[in-house]
């Protein structure tokens, strides 16, 4: 029996009633962090773990959820005015209060949650549930086509709302719209994305968990976006069409960083050359060229650690121990920051070498022992239909 029969099964057992299945993916950020919400340009790509969501419909306006992750069978009415709570559905609540708010009607459902993406890790848990939950309520409620990018932003909305996180609209726009075997070059001002090929047979992604949590709601990442609009606030004094820091190139910058304080001229060097390190590392992509590419991402990490200063010691050190590793192209944080994991691009036959060496010696150094995953390229939020 596979894990969505598995699924399907303990919906029955928990709601005596027949359900669809419905996924969208957690993501890895390849590199552009922390540029989404300067209307920059990012490079996510969906990874092959998912957050499942069994659901059926019901005949009224109640919404009953569980999850495998978590205890408790939580209710709430459609027909109530919808507020941020403290339990495990908020980011449901948040789905549906965003969806109905964009005219949306919907109906009740009984919903199961399950996922394997790992929580407050920085591989986008939240936009997985929220992409997931929201993609089942419409299939329940309406037999019309849903447009993604309208469901990515309606989740985008729900997360700001219903957790505080100031967030830009990458994770929920890769997890609505990722294409299999490619990364997304997503435009955050445009919305304009391009599927780009990750043509390496002969390397993989592997992604590093530190073990150590991160809780974007906590205040620092609001602050770095605060930080960025007041330089753009300050840098506008000089150059009138810059409307975020996306307007910004490097000259530019260069010619007004002295008239900006210290701390907000580093955020935003930081946002200015990763907008440019992720089109040069599409171009890099492009033609094959995987050492370049290895190359800009640790650039980024060198420019989050110390000119954005989201990293941490134990980011800082899985990066390191990595950079020793044979075989390895690149290494960076990826998320938000303060925690969560590692992005890195090594050839596969070191692979094995790299899990059993990294895994070691951050554990002698820190006493955790991290997370290892191998992470395929994945497609974006779908159905589960059963095999026939």
């Amino acid at each position: 029996m596979t894990s969505i029969e598995k699924l399907r099964t303990q919906f029955g057992e928990v709601y005596q009633r027949e359900c669809r299945v419905f996924s969208a993916p957690g993501r890895v950020n390849l590199i552009g962090e922390h540029t989404d919400y300067n209307d920059g340009f990012v490079l996510p790509m969906a990874i092959d773990r998912r957050t499942y969501v069994a659901a059926a419909a019901r005949q009224d306006s109640i919404i009953r959820c569980n999850s495998n992750e978590f205890s408790g069978q939580v209710e709430f009415s459609l027909g109530a005015d919808l507020q941020p709570s403290k339990d495990w559905s908020n980011l449901i609540r948040g789905m549906a209060a965003s969806l109905m708010r964009v005219g949306y009607d919907l109906s009740g459902a009984d919903l199961l949650v399950e996922s394997d993406v790992p929580i407050g890790s920085g591989l986008s848990s939240s936009a997985a549930l929220e992409v997931a939950a929201g993609f089942a309520l419409l299939n329940l409620s309406f037999d019309l086509p849903i447009d993604p990018i309208d469901l990515a932003l309606a989740a985008q909305r729900a997360e700001q709302d219903f957790t505080g996180t100031q967030c830009g609209i990458m994770d929920q726009f890769v997890a609505c719209l990722a294409v299999k075997d490619h990364a997304l070059l997503i435009d955050c001002r445009s919305l304009e994305y391009d599927a780009v090929q990750l043509g390496m047979n002969e390397a993989l992604i592997v992604v590093c968990n530190t073990m150590v949590k991160h809780d974007l709601s906590s205040g620092e990442y609001n602050r770095r976006r605060a930080e960025c609009q007041e330089a753009v606030k300050q840098l506008a004094g000089n150059l009138r069409e810059v409307e975020s820091l996306r307007d910004v190139d490097i000259e530019k910058f260069d010619a007004y960083s002295a008239t900006l304080p210290e701390l907000i001229g580093r955020r935003s060097r930081h946002v200015i050359t990763e907008n440019k390190r992720t089109l040069n590392a599409v171009q890099a992509l492009k033609t094959g060229d995987l050492r370049q590419f290895g190359q800009l991402i640790y650039a980024s990490h060198e420019s989050l650690s110390r000119d954005y200063e989201v990293s941490s010691p134990e980011l800082d050190l899985l990066v390191e121990l990595a950079s020793q590793c044979p075989g390895v192209f690149g290494a960076r944080m990826t998320g938000g920051g303060f925690g969560g994991c590692t992005v890195n691009l090594l050839t596969a036959n070191e692979v094995d070498h790299f899990v059993e060496s990294v895994a070691t010696e951050y554990e002698n150094k820190t006493g955790k022992k991290p997370e290892c995953y191998i992470c395929q390229p994945s497609e974006g939020m779908k159905e589960e239909m059963l095999d026939v």
